[in-house]
């Protein structure tokens, strides 16, 4: 398996690495300090997504086996209009959901030419594995991600140790909350929301993951928004 080095949650790295790829300056990633009202209404707005990083652990991994096969009963598949990858690159979970994060979102997000505009060009059409296959031989990308990768606060880990962290994105589609995860079969569907709703719908997820594991505390949460 390709690897790469873990991207830190951390909005001036991932707000580099972006900015890298030829996402506008005027959307960027924030802090989301607490998820309660007031601390929700320090973010600027309009929100486009939400990115979650959460410890793994046996009652998460249930919880979403549980989760994708009641969702996989009941006809789940990857709704039309939606971007959605799997993730066949170790450590690559951070890039995977901002790919998620802006490739559902480019009716509002504006790119520059460059490697995600190039990327999302080129794997449009392709099914979701083809999709991560395709990233796993794009040079444009995986560059960006190793030197943004490279610039967090905390020393970057060795490519091959065992992260036990994971990356996952929110985004409001056709009326719908979504989570993508590239580990799952397809997105993951949280009701019904609005795109103005995007960062309370996504707090209150963001709360059941929490909840599942009261005792850690390793959850950290962004928002990508509007800052002009």
């Amino acid at each position: 398996m390709v690897r790469w080095l873990p991207l830190e949650s951390n909005p001036a790295v991932m707000n580099k690495f972006m900015s890298g790829l030829g996402v506008p300056a005027s959307w960027t990633i924030h802090d989301v300090y607490g998820l309660d009202d007031d601390m929700l209404a320090m973010v600027p707005q309009p929100v486009c997504a939400v990115i979650l990083l959460y410890p793994f652990s046996d009652k998460q991994e249930d919880f979403k086996k549980k989760q994708e096969e009641e969702q996989e009963t009941a006809g789940g598949d990857i709704p039309e209009n939606v971007y959605f990858m799997k993730q066949f690159v170790g450590n690559a979970c951070g890039t995977v959901a901002l790919i998620h994060a802006v490739a559902n979102n480019r009716d509002r997000i504006e790119l520059s030419d460059g490697a995600l505009k190039e990327f999302l060009d080129k794997t449009e059409s392709m099914n979701p594995e083809d999709k991560g296959h395709a990233l796993e031989g794009d040079d444009g990308i995986s560059k960006a991600h190793e030197e943004s990768a490279q610039e967090g606060q905390t020393e970057a880990p060795d490519r091959e140790a065992q992260v036990n962290e994971h990356f996952v994105a929110f985004v409001h589609k056709d009326g719908k909350l979504y989570e993508f995860d590239g580990r799952r079969k397809f997105p993951i569907s949280h009701g019904d929301a609005s795109a103005d709703s995007v960062l309370a719908d996504a707090a209150k997820v963001c709360r059941q993951y929490m909840d599942r594991d009261p005792d850690e505390s390793r959850f950290a949460v962004v928002a990508l928004a509007c800052s002009e």
